[in-house]
């Protein structure tokens, strides 16, 4: 028996008008595969909504209770988008996390799924029921509510996938595939058809909110081909799978969700930077390129998400008070294909883009499949011109030269 997994993204399920389009669409859908599991996000905004009035209450929330508050709003989605599916005559049952068998380990706010265990679900498809399933979240082995951090969804869909061995699955959101940059900021991006799992994880790990990270992860360790398409249209989507195209540029991106932290004080101690370091892994505060500058004072650096600044700052003040911290905005430029740190062309039209824009930077480091920049502030119009040049002028370069042949 054919098996979908279908996603839906909170813009697609935004309202009670779109939850009729995405209707529409798992109904177009049955009628291609037998089984269909869906998952879905909260609400359009609605997880920002409940982060906003948690902090309103208290400045750093404690994690158990936020993952009880966010997780509500992914339950709200299935419940409705289930009434709706069974007035068009279509059997349909909403099921949670762990309803659906999801078990994750006990980290609050950033939990990783351990198992699925999928006998709910199985019982439900044999009854030819389509099965709803909230994403983002799941249960530890104490039956705590946790949720998969940002953009978890896609891990459960995933997940699901691998776990009930499934044909397909289809992320849903309000684009319709992996492009070239964003496509709000530069018009000439450009779809891509396919992207391998080592591409599609550097986009990810970059900062693009295209799929979350971890689903590649999945998708990589039990080889499940993702679909990034759009709900509002029948374009054809972008295929994540395990072939490596050629060595060209796949995505420029800008993140400016990053800050710098500096910690200074004297009398350093030979063990305080791995003290320091063990209580972030501790607090799961995740820390980006973390150093100590040789010197005889205390000095570390190292980035992390502007969301965790609160959290980070309460255990400097409280376990640290000695030393003192700052923090820098940064951007983070990311130029993403496999094999493309080989061709020092590349490096130098990234260079010369920089000097003619007066810019510096902080960092250069380099991977098989990427090029990341840490500078100060950029503006967009320098994203677009590493697009024009990276990408836009080497395509029409190589169509040029394919009509030469």
């Amino acid at each position: 028996m054919s098996t979908a997994i279908l996603k839906f993204g909170g813009s697609s399920v935004a309202d009670n008008i779109k939850l009729n389009v995405v209707a529409e669409k798992i109904i177009s859908l049955k009628e291609k595969f037998e089984n269909l599991v869906v998952v879905v996000s909260a609400q359009g905004k609605t997880t920002d909504g409940l982060l906003k009035e948690a902090e309103e209450l208290s400045a750093i929330p404690e994690e158990r209770e936020m993952d009880m508050l966010l997780s509500v709003g992914e339950q709200i989605t299935a419940s409705k988008l289930s009434i709706l599916l069974n007035r068009m005559g279509y059997k349909a049952i909403s099921l949670t996390g762990w309803q659906a068998g999801i078990i994750t380990n006990s980290v609050h706010r950033n939990a990783k799924i351990e198992e699925i265990c999928t006998e709910r679900i199985l019982k439900e498809l044999e009854n030819g029921k389509i099965v709803i399933v909230t994403g983002f979240q799941g249960v530890n082995e104490k039956n705590e509510i946790t949720t998969l951090g940002r953009g978890g969804s896609d891990t459960t869909a995933v997940a699901l996938q691998a776990g009930l061995n499934a044909d397909k699955c289809y992320i849903f959101s309000d684009v319709d595939g992996i492009y070239t940059a964003d496509p709000n900021i530069i018009e000439m991006a450009r779809k891509l058809n396919e992207i391998s799992f080592d591409e599609m994880q550097e986009i990810a790990d970059a900062g693009a909110k295209v799929l979350h990270n971890r689903c590649i992860q999945i998708g990589k360790k039990f080889n499940c081909n993702i679909i990034s398409k759009s709900t509002f249209s029948d374009n054809k989507g972008t295929t994540v799978c395990k072939q490596i195209e050629n060595s060209e540029i796949k995505s420029i991106v800008k993140n400016e969700n990053l800050v710098n932290i500096k910690i200074e004080g004297e009398n350093r101690t030979d063990n305080i930077a791995k003290e320091i370091y063990q209580a972030l892994l501790r607090e799961n505060i995740i820390v980006e390129a973390f150093k100590q500058n040789d010197n005889e004072k205390l000095s570390i650096e190292f980035r992390i998400q502007k969301t965790e600044q609160n959290r980070l700052f309460e255990l400097l003040e409280s376990k640290y008070p000695k030393y003192s911290f700052k923090k820098t905005d940064i951007t983070k430029l990311s130029i993403i294909g496999y094999g493309i740190t080989q061709d020092n062309k590349i490096l130098n039209k990234i260079m010369n883009i920089f000097n003619q824009n007066e810019l510096s930077f902080n960092e250069v480091n380099l991977t098989q499949s990427k090029i990341e920049i840490i500078t100060q502030k950029m503006s967009d119009n320098v994203v677009k011109e590493m697009h024009k040049q990276l990408i836009e002028n080497i395509k029409k370069e190589d169509n040029k030269n394919a009509n030469n042949i």
